[in-house]
Protein backbone atom coordinates (compact mmCIF):
# COMPACT_ATOMS: atom_id res chain seq x y z
CA UNK A 1 0.00 0.00 0.00
CA UNK A 2 1.50 3.12 -1.04
CA UNK A 3 1.89 5.50 1.90
CA UNK A 4 1.83 9.64 1.45
CA UNK A 5 3.34 12.55 4.31
CA UNK A 6 1.03 14.94 4.64
CA UNK A 7 2.62 18.12 5.86
CA UNK A 8 0.69 21.26 7.61
CA UNK A 9 0.29 22.95 10.45
CA UNK A 10 -3.17 23.15 10.31
CA UNK A 11 -4.38 20.36 12.60
CA UNK A 12 -8.24 20.17 10.57
CA UNK A 13 -6.43 20.36 7.39
CA UNK A 14 -4.15 17.34 8.23
CA UNK A 15 -7.02 15.08 9.33
CA UNK A 16 -9.45 16.04 6.74
CA UNK A 17 -6.86 15.10 4.07
CA UNK A 18 -6.25 11.42 5.52
CA UNK A 19 -9.71 10.85 5.67
CA UNK A 20 -10.01 11.55 1.77
CA UNK A 21 -6.31 9.73 0.99
CA UNK A 22 -7.62 6.76 3.45
CA UNK A 23 -10.71 6.67 1.73
CA UNK A 24 -8.87 5.70 -1.80
CA UNK A 25 -6.58 3.16 -0.35
CA UNK A 26 -3.19 5.25 0.65
CA UNK A 27 -1.74 5.12 4.19
CA UNK A 28 -0.49 8.55 5.48
CA UNK A 29 1.41 10.01 7.99
CA UNK A 30 0.86 13.37 9.33
CA UNK A 31 3.62 16.26 10.58
CA UNK A 32 3.08 19.56 11.67
CA UNK A 33 6.05 21.01 9.92
CA UNK A 34 8.79 20.74 7.69
CA UNK A 35 11.44 19.15 10.73
CA UNK A 36 9.04 16.80 11.90
CA UNK A 37 8.76 15.62 8.34
CA UNK A 38 12.66 15.06 7.35
CA UNK A 39 12.43 13.09 11.40
CA UNK A 40 9.72 11.32 9.58
CA UNK A 41 11.34 10.59 6.70
CA UNK A 42 14.30 9.07 8.35
CA UNK A 43 12.52 6.62 10.09
CA UNK A 44 9.35 5.86 7.80
CA UNK A 45 8.84 4.73 4.03
CA UNK A 46 6.91 7.13 2.17
CA UNK A 47 6.36 7.05 -1.37
CA UNK A 48 5.00 10.56 -1.37
CA UNK A 49 4.60 14.03 0.62
CA UNK A 50 1.66 16.38 0.14
CA UNK A 51 3.49 19.76 1.86
CA UNK A 52 1.07 23.34 2.69
CA UNK A 53 4.11 25.87 2.50
CA UNK A 54 3.41 28.59 5.39
CA UNK A 55 4.30 26.35 8.47
CA UNK A 56 6.26 27.43 11.82
CA UNK A 57 9.86 26.66 11.99
CA UNK A 58 10.44 25.17 8.37
CA UNK A 59 7.82 25.79 5.75
CA UNK A 60 7.07 23.86 2.86
CA UNK A 61 10.10 25.94 0.38
CA UNK A 62 12.09 24.95 2.73
CA UNK A 63 11.59 21.41 3.68
CA UNK A 64 11.05 21.11 -0.49
CA UNK A 65 14.84 22.76 -0.93
CA UNK A 66 16.31 20.60 1.65
CA UNK A 67 15.22 17.26 0.36
CA UNK A 68 16.28 18.13 -3.42
CA UNK A 69 19.52 19.34 -1.85
CA UNK A 70 19.97 15.63 -0.48
CA UNK A 71 19.30 13.90 -3.81
CA UNK A 72 15.46 13.05 -2.33
CA UNK A 73 13.44 12.14 -5.46
CA UNK A 74 10.19 11.64 -3.40
CA UNK A 75 7.24 12.73 -5.66
CA UNK A 76 5.99 16.41 -4.02
CA UNK A 77 2.49 17.89 -3.89
CA UNK A 78 2.58 21.32 -2.71
CA UNK A 79 -0.45 23.04 -1.47
CA UNK A 80 -1.22 26.73 -0.27
CA UNK A 81 -3.57 29.30 0.00
CA UNK A 82 -0.90 31.74 -2.07
CA UNK A 83 -2.02 31.97 -5.22
CA UNK A 84 0.51 34.55 -7.01
CA UNK A 85 2.15 33.30 -10.10
CA UNK A 86 5.48 33.99 -8.32
CA UNK A 87 4.48 31.51 -5.43
CA UNK A 88 3.99 29.17 -7.57
CA UNK A 89 6.91 29.99 -9.35
CA UNK A 90 9.11 29.72 -6.44
CA UNK A 91 7.59 26.22 -5.53
CA UNK A 92 8.77 24.49 -8.95
CA UNK A 93 12.36 26.38 -8.97
CA UNK A 94 12.83 24.71 -5.25
CA UNK A 95 11.70 21.56 -6.47
CA UNK A 96 8.02 20.30 -5.83
CA UNK A 97 6.52 18.45 -8.80
CA UNK A 98 2.67 19.93 -8.61
CA UNK A 99 1.21 22.56 -7.08
CA UNK A 100 -2.73 23.18 -6.15
CA UNK A 101 -4.19 26.08 -3.98
CA UNK A 102 -6.59 26.06 -1.40
CA UNK A 103 -9.55 25.67 -0.89
CA UNK A 104 -8.54 22.22 -2.43
CA UNK A 105 -10.63 20.18 -4.66
CA UNK A 106 -10.53 16.92 -3.68
CA UNK A 107 -11.13 14.94 -7.34
CA UNK A 108 -8.60 17.02 -8.53
CA UNK A 109 -6.02 16.26 -5.78
CA UNK A 110 -6.79 12.77 -6.30
CA UNK A 111 -6.06 12.84 -9.71
CA UNK A 112 -2.95 14.65 -9.30
CA UNK A 113 -1.62 12.19 -6.70
CA UNK A 114 -2.13 9.37 -9.52
CA UNK A 115 -0.55 11.29 -12.14
CA UNK A 116 2.57 11.73 -9.81
CA UNK A 117 3.03 8.58 -9.35
CA UNK A 118 2.40 7.65 -12.42
CA UNK A 119 5.36 9.67 -13.24
CA UNK A 120 7.67 8.28 -10.36
CA UNK A 121 6.65 4.66 -12.51
CA UNK A 122 5.50 3.50 -8.72
CA UNK A 123 2.13 2.64 -8.84
CA UNK A 124 1.64 0.64 -12.59
CA UNK A 125 5.39 -0.81 -12.46
CA UNK A 126 4.56 -4.21 -12.47
CA UNK A 127 8.22 -5.72 -12.99
CA UNK A 128 11.82 -5.33 -11.90
CA UNK A 129 14.52 -6.25 -13.67
CA UNK A 130 17.62 -6.89 -11.80
CA UNK A 131 20.75 -7.82 -14.17
CA UNK A 132 19.34 -11.55 -15.25
CA UNK A 133 16.47 -11.80 -12.72
CA UNK A 134 12.79 -11.06 -13.77
CA UNK A 135 10.62 -10.02 -11.15
CA UNK A 136 6.92 -10.21 -12.46
CA UNK A 137 4.56 -8.74 -9.92
CA UNK A 138 1.74 -10.21 -12.30
CA UNK A 139 2.58 -13.97 -11.86
CA UNK A 140 4.42 -13.44 -8.24
CA UNK A 141 7.21 -15.11 -10.27
CA UNK A 142 11.06 -14.59 -10.63
CA UNK A 143 12.62 -15.37 -13.97
CA UNK A 144 16.85 -16.08 -14.43
CA UNK A 145 17.52 -17.94 -17.78
CA UNK A 146 15.47 -21.00 -17.79
CA UNK A 147 14.68 -20.89 -14.28
CA UNK A 148 11.12 -19.75 -13.06
CA UNK A 149 10.34 -19.79 -9.63
CA UNK A 150 6.82 -19.12 -8.47
CA UNK A 151 6.77 -17.58 -4.86
CA UNK A 152 3.90 -17.66 -2.25
CA UNK A 153 1.99 -14.29 -2.43
CA UNK A 154 3.72 -13.18 1.03
CA UNK A 155 7.27 -14.43 0.27
CA UNK A 156 6.90 -12.11 -3.47
CA UNK A 157 5.31 -9.29 -2.57
CA UNK A 158 7.93 -9.05 0.33
CA UNK A 159 10.79 -9.26 -1.71
CA UNK A 160 9.30 -7.05 -4.92
CA UNK A 161 9.03 -4.36 -1.83
CA UNK A 162 12.11 -4.51 -0.96
CA UNK A 163 13.93 -4.66 -4.37
CA UNK A 164 11.42 -1.52 -5.75
CA UNK A 165 13.77 0.34 -3.35
CA UNK A 166 17.41 -0.99 -3.06
CA UNK A 167 19.20 0.15 -0.13
CA UNK A 168 16.52 1.54 1.48
CA UNK A 169 16.00 -0.05 5.32
CA UNK A 170 13.11 -1.51 6.25
CA UNK A 171 11.95 -2.32 9.71
CA UNK A 172 10.29 -5.06 10.36
CA UNK A 173 7.09 -3.73 12.02
CA UNK A 174 7.09 -1.17 8.24
CA UNK A 175 7.03 -4.74 6.33
CA UNK A 176 4.62 -6.19 8.75
CA UNK A 177 2.13 -3.75 8.15
CA UNK A 178 3.06 -3.09 4.47
CA UNK A 179 2.65 -6.60 3.24
CA UNK A 180 0.39 -8.40 6.00
CA UNK A 181 -1.54 -5.54 7.05
CA UNK A 182 -2.04 -3.22 10.11
CA UNK A 183 -4.36 -5.16 11.61
CA UNK A 184 -3.45 -8.38 11.31
CA UNK A 185 -2.78 -10.72 14.17
CA UNK A 186 0.43 -12.53 12.73
CA UNK A 187 3.40 -11.40 14.82
CA UNK A 188 6.90 -9.52 13.07
CA UNK A 189 8.69 -12.91 13.68
CA UNK A 190 6.77 -14.07 10.55
CA UNK A 191 8.65 -11.30 9.11
CA UNK A 192 11.89 -12.86 9.86
CA UNK A 193 10.72 -16.57 8.59
CA UNK A 194 10.41 -15.33 5.26
CA UNK A 195 13.22 -13.61 5.06
CA UNK A 196 14.36 -16.88 5.57
CA UNK A 197 12.47 -18.86 2.82
CA UNK A 198 13.77 -16.46 0.47
CA UNK A 199 17.37 -16.44 0.99
CA UNK A 200 17.19 -20.31 0.53
CA UNK A 201 15.54 -19.99 -2.35
CA UNK A 202 17.91 -17.39 -3.78
CA UNK A 203 21.12 -18.56 -2.52
CA UNK A 204 23.67 -18.38 -4.84
CA UNK A 205 22.08 -15.86 -7.37
CA UNK A 206 24.29 -13.17 -8.08
CA UNK A 207 21.88 -10.68 -9.09
CA UNK A 208 20.49 -9.60 -5.37
CA UNK A 209 20.69 -10.34 -1.53
CA UNK A 210 19.03 -9.31 1.08
CA UNK A 211 20.79 -7.89 4.36
CA UNK A 212 20.28 -7.38 7.78
CA UNK A 213 20.47 -4.44 9.32
CA UNK A 214 21.20 -5.28 13.53
CA UNK A 215 18.34 -3.91 15.64
CA UNK A 216 16.65 -2.00 12.32
CA UNK A 217 15.45 -4.23 10.08
CA UNK A 218 16.19 -5.52 6.49
CA UNK A 219 17.51 -3.93 2.94
CA UNK A 220 17.73 -5.55 -0.80
CA UNK A 221 21.00 -5.04 -2.18
CA UNK A 222 21.41 -5.53 -6.08
CA UNK A 223 24.92 -6.39 -6.89
CA UNK A 224 24.58 -6.20 -10.75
Amino acid sequence: MLQILVVDDDKNTRLLLKAVLHAEGYRVILAENGERALELLDREHIDMAIVDIMMPQMDGYEFTRTLRESDEHLPILMISARQLPADKQKGFLVGTDDYMTKPLDETEMLLRIKALFRRARIANERRIVVGDAVLDYDSFSVTKGNVCQELPQKEFLLLYKLLSYPGKIFTRIQLMDEIWGADSNTGWETVTVHIGRLRKRFEGWEEFEIVSIRGLGYKAVKKV
